[in-house]
C-alpha cells in the first residue's frame, strides 16, 4: 500500500499462494480493516473443511459452478455456487466448498479484519472428501 492508501492490482496469472483449504490464492488490494483475494478451485476439486478463528469473509462468485456447505451452531446448509452468488462466512462458521463444473470455480473474497496467516484456519470435518 502506498502512503496515500491507494492500491491498484491486476489479477496475477499464477497463484501467489494456496489457502489452508487448498484453493489457489491471488492477492488483491488490502487495507487496515480488510483484505481481498481471488480464490480459484480447479474443476473437480474439493477444498478441505475449515473454521476461522477470528476473521469473517464475504464471497462473490465470478465464474464456474460448485457448492458451499456452511454450519454455524444449529444452522447448516448447502448453497449452489454460480456467477452472481454472494454469501457470508461469519466468524466460527465451519465451511467447505467444491467445484462441480468442468471449468475453474473463481471467487472474490473479502476478509475482515485482513487475513492474518495460515494459523487462522482450523481443519474440520465436512460433508465431502477433500481432493
Amino acid at each position: 500500500m502506498s502512503e496515500t492508501g491507494f492500491a491498484t492490482v491486476r489479477l496475477p496469472e499464477v497463484p501467489d499462494t494456496y489457502a489452508p483449504d487448498g484453493s489457489e490464492i491471488r492477492i488483491l488490494p488490502r487495507l487496515p480493516r480488510g483484505s481481498m483475494v481471488h480464490a480459484r478451485l480447479p474443476a473437480g476439486r474439493t477444498a478441505k473443511a475449515v473454521r476461522h478463528r477470528s476473521v469473517e469473509e464475504l464471497w462473490y462468485v465470478i465464474a464456474g459452478e460448485g457448492e458451499m456447505w456452511r454450519r454455524l451452531g444449529d444452522r447448516e446448509e448447502i448453497v449452489r455456487l454460480r456467477p452472481g452468488v454472494a454469501l457470508s462466512i461469519p466468524v466460527g462458521t465451519v465451511f467447505q466448498f467444491r467445484n462441480t463444473g468442468t471449468a475453474p470455480l473463481d471467487v472474490v473474497l473479502v476478509t475482515m479484519p485482513p487475513w492474518p496467516g495460515a494459523e487462522e484456519a482450523i481443519e474440520e470435518n465436512g460433508p465431502w472428501t477433500p481432493g
